[in-house]
């Protein structure tokens, strides 16, 4: 991925510091990637097709097919911020990005509806009482103390 990287920075004619600056990120992690040390996140190759949209995802990601898409005009996007949902063209058109809602999942039919009643007991027990204590001396001798039964 990182030679097709090269080859658009070269068909831009962007230095490493250009081009990192142009899809957001630092020159530091662009020069990470094309050189290897480190592999391109999907979070890159997405702020690269914002950049360009006309590169196709499939020959950035995979190598497969052309560089542009074949429907789209070879345009790139002239002024392009991260709060900027729409940004504009260096024609003046507007390019606007496909955001999808997700469908919220409806409730499986098997869930039940009862109401779950927990219940604690607590159960008094009567206080241990002592019967008898046994104190083991060195010598080997010990002793029983019993308490008086009242």
């Amino acid at each position: 991925m990182k030679d097709r990287i090269l080859q658009l920075m070269q068909e831009e004619a962007l230095t490493n510091a250009e081009f990192a600056k142009k899809i957001g990120i630092s020159a530091s992690a662009l020069s990470h990637i094309t050189t290897g040390r480190n592999e391109i996140s999907l979070r890159v190759a997405l702020l690269i097709h914002k950049a360009y949209p006309s590169i196709n995802l499939d020959w950035l990601l995979y190598g497969e097919g052309e560089m542009r898409k074949a429907d789209t005009p070879e345009t790139t996007v002239s002024s392009f911020s991260g709060s900027n949902e729409n940004p504009e063209i260096a024609d003046g058109t507007t390019v606007r990005f496909d955001f999808r809602k997700e469908n919220a999942s409806s409730l499986p039919n098997n869930t039940s509806k009862d109401v779950v009643r927990e219940e604690v007991k607590y159960i008094e027990k009567p206080q241990p009482k002592i019967v008898e204590i046994r104190i083991f001396f060195d010598n080997g001798t010990f002793q029983v103390f019993r308490p008086e039964k009242s």
